[in-house]
């Protein structure tokens, strides 16, 4: 499974692909009885519900997103529509049409059987930026990621060509500069206006941004050439319409790598979480221990491990709770 949205402001799909179940069970959704929501995202038009299912043992979480429209589809809006009036002023109206016709179904993800920790991380939270010099990577980070990370048995998975073979767009098989190329689970496969797809590198033990140095520089610059000219090839979208970026703090701690369309406002593209590769090639061939020695920014959320680990260290403090700040600022 390839990476997902935005939670509590953080993108929760980085999301999904730090989560990857494996159903052995048939699942029926008429069958899940929801227990509360965890978050929505009214920009993304996404919800992500905690629940169980009948006559199954394990708490579960089910991500909900609807789907972009669909050029060769939306003659089919208009055909029987019934439209309910909001308002109209001059030749403006505003309305909520019902289209009779089957169009755009809901991009459905779960987890199951998720834990606690699942549900926490799909939770809207406050978050915070953190400033990481090497010295807190070291002291605080680190430590934090050897006893508090997703199982990766997923990724291994897609790696050896046990799971997703089908999804696989293109392959490298070198030990040391190869890597699998598939799409993210953000994406349909089919839309290139939401083109978004993740490389995740062959070579094991390279955890983040963190590890990267010169020797990685092969790497780097193999997946870059490769999976832009794969991309050209398959989908006809040219790398200056491209955006090739990773993600610092990472959603699973296995090196990846994403390629979104341009036009397409992806999660976690914004500043305190995205490095463009190219900028990150570019800084390792300038000083080859760039990534080691430089303080990286990262959002991070309250219900996090992670964020307590810094708490305890004084270095960021919790929002005091919402009936709290309502009562201060009304004093």
């Amino acid at each position: 499974m390839a990476e997902s949205e935005q939670v509590g402001g953080i993108p929760a799909n980085e999301q999904i692909a730090d989560v990857i179940v494996n159903h052995q069970h048939d699942i029926n959704l008429s069958d899940f009885a929801v227990k509360r929501v965890l978050s929505v995202n009214p920009q993304r038009k996404t919800i992500f519900l905690e629940g169980c299912f009948k006559d199954k043992e394990g708490k579960a979480v089910l991500l909900l997103e609807k789907q972009a429209f669909e050029e060769k589809s939306v003659a089919h809006i208009t055909a029987n529509a019934e439209l309910s009036k909001l308002f109209v002023n001059d030749c403006y109206g505003s309305y909520e049409c019902f289209p009779e016709a089957k169009l755009n179904g809901i991009k459905t993800t779960l987890i199951f059987p998720a834990t606690d920790k699942h549900i926490k991380k799909f939770e809207s939270q406050p978050i915070h930026i953190i400033e990481e010099t090497k010295d807190y990577y070291k002291n605080i980070t680190l430590p934090h990621l050897t006893q508090d990370q997703f199982n990766l048995q997923w990724v291994y998975n897609i790696l050896d060509g046990s799971a997703e073979v089908d999804r696989v767009v293109l392959e490298d098989k070198d030990p040391n500069t190869g890597f699998v190329l598939l799409p993210d689970l953000k994406w349909d496969g089919k839309q290139t206006d939401s083109l978004y797809l993740l490389a995740i590198v062959r070579p094991h033990g390279i955890l983040s941004l963190r590890d990267l140095h010169n020797e990685h520089l092969p790497l780097l610059i193999n997946i870059r050439d490769k999976c832009l000219a794969a991309i050209l090839e398959r989908y006809g979208v040219p790398k200056s319409q491209l955006r090739v970026f990773l993600h610092y703090q990472p959603s699973f701690y296995h090196l990846h790598i994403h390629f979104t369309y341009l036009q397409f406002e992806a999660p976690g593209i914004h500043a305190e979480k995205s490095h463009l590769l190219s900028t990150v090639i570019n800084n390792i061939q300038l000083k080859p221990d760039y990534y080691q020695e430089a303080t990286l920014a990262f959002a991070v959320r309250e219900s996090d491990n992670l964020f307590t680990s810094y708490e305890n260290k004084g270095i960021v403090k919790r929002c005091p709770p919402k009936e709290e700040n309502e009562t201060q600022n009304s004093n």
